[in-house]
């Protein structure tokens, strides 16, 4: 069956795991536990490590654990700059895309240029519309935040950070980065309508850190997010990407992962109005 199809409810938002939650643990190990403890799928973040980079590891983490790729997050990161050295940017969207179709999903999260990124930068808007067309996948730009420093705000995007008067044809809603940025998710979610097409559910009390809380531990009001998006009928997944490098002991992970699983999929039953699972 389907799994965005509840038992007589009709189809259901996936609740996933990115694989970024689970570090300094490993790729291998996001899968792990997103099969222990019952999420529906699994957001690769490319770049995590040297597995998540490798279709073949992919697909058998995929196939042993049970838990399908539900979503990939292009190595767009600064920190992920290193991945596929020596592609060009384009290129190393063209292999996340790739990897998608190899995995059987067809999103893919992608941050805005950075300005020192040359054509890639000046051509983004163009070409994310283009390698979406080429591919037939869905490249989903998430919003982003201005960096704050002591000397001021520094714009290190292009054309911007935020994504809302650009023409994409598909948004990923990250509500830590919202945070950051000092703006509501909430106007987001009105603002975007049907281009909301993945929503990575996290929070943030507007620190410039981007702190990835549980959702509901912040500002963002994530229960009123969830309730807009999904009273708008938005049917994509709702990917947990939560820092959990505090939480000390692998059991003390579970607990925080457990718990923002819970506090999602609970909110979702409400608001489609089924059953809470047993």
């Amino acid at each position: 069956m389907d799994q965005r199809l509840g038992e007589g409810s009709g189809p259901r938002n996936l609740v996933t795991l990115s694989t970024s939650s689970m570090f300094p643990e490993s790729t291998a190990s996001g899968f792990e536990v997103a099969s222990r403890l019952g999420f529906d799928g699994v957001e690769v973040m490319i770049g995590i490590d040297p597995i998540a980079a490798d279709v073949e590891a992919v697909i058998k983490l995929r196939d042993y654990y049970g838990v399908p790729v539900t979503s990939i997050h292009a190595p767009t990161l600064v920190v992920t700059q290193h991945v596929w050295r020596g592609t060009g940017h384009w290129d190393k969207l063209r292999r996340s895309a790739e990897m998608a179709l190899a995995v059987d999903c067809d999103v893919i999260v992608v941050h805005p240029p950075f300005r020192w990124q040359g054509d890639y930068a000046t051509g983004f808007v163009h070409g994310i519309a283009s390698v979406s067309a080429e591919t037939g996948v869905r490249f989903c730009v998430e919003n982003m935040y201005p960096w704050r420093t002591p000397a001021g705000e520094y714009q290190a995007y292009l054309p911007t950070w935020d994504p809302t008067n650009q023409p994409y044809e598909h948004l990923a809603l990250d509500l830590s980065h919202a945070a950051t940025a000092q703006v509501r998710s909430l106007a987001y979610v009105a603002a975007w309508g049907e281009r909301l097409q993945h929503i990575h559910l996290t929070d943030g009390l507007g620190s410039y850190k981007d702190e990835h809380l549980s959702p509901g531990t912040g500002g963002q009001d994530a229960d009123g997010v969830l309730a807009l998006a999904l009273g708008n009928g938005y049917t994509g997944d709702l990917c947990l990407e939560v820092n959990t490098r505090g939480a000390g002991s692998r059991a003390a992970r579970e607990r925080v992962l457990a718990s923002a699983r819970d506090w999602t999929r609970e909110r979702v039953e409400r608001a489609v109005g089924v059953a809470p699972r047993p």
